[in-house]
């Protein structure tokens, strides 16, 4: 079950204009953002916020929206 950092990372990928790409392996998605043209991977089980702010980063999105 994924918990509620993951919940409120998704919700601010989508919001940025992030598209789900595929499961990746175990315990991984990959995401494509639109803003940096790339590809970067979203862990299930993301704990700690320094994560999230990193994922966020790939994605040319900031936290401050």
């Amino acid at each position: 079950m994924a918990g509620a950092l993951y919940r409120e990372l998704i919700r601010l990928l989508k919001e940025g204009g992030c598209t789900f790409v595929r499961q990746g392996k175990g315990s991984h998605e990959i995401w494509r953002s639109p803003i940096t043209n790339r590809h970067f991977v979203v862990p299930f089980d993301v704990q700690k916020q320094p994560t999230v702010r990193a994922i966020l980063r790939q994605a040319g999105i900031s936290k401050d929206r």
